[in-house]
């Protein structure tokens, strides 16, 4: 669900990648109603059952941490990193978002289902 607040920051930052910020926002809040979004660490973050990713505003792609991303079930590819804990899905541009969209819904909805225990 929408949170107001998460509207008031991107009027504040007017960010250059807003629009791919926004088309990956709408793709979050899309793939399982349950997923809530608020404004952590001074950016949008996205939670269900913990929080799953928060925004990384960088200014040429945009950068999502997944906090606890190698502890996701599942092989996804979009997600790099080596640690034993985070995770990075960055995308260059909206129509990057649109093309690997499905992608990000793979690795929400596979949160999803770990936090449920199936």
């Amino acid at each position: 669900m929408r949170h107001p607040e998460v509207d008031v920051w991107f009027e504040k930052k007017q960010h250059p990648m807003e629009d791919a910020m926004q088309a990956v926002r709408e793709t979050t809040l899309a793939a399982d109603p349950r997923i809530t979004e608020s404004i952590k660490w001074s950016t949008p973050t996205f939670s269900y059952e913990g929080n799953i990713f928060s925004f990384n505003p960088a200014k040429k792609f945009v950068s999502l941490l997944f906090h606890s991303g190698a502890k996701i079930p599942g092989d996804h590819p979009g997600l790099e990193g080596d640690g034993d804990t985070a995770r990075v899905m960055r995308f260059t541009d909206v129509e990057d978002v649109r093309r690997r969209g499905g992608e990000l819904t793979e690795v929400l909805e596979a949160w999803c289902r770990w936090k449920d225990g199936s």
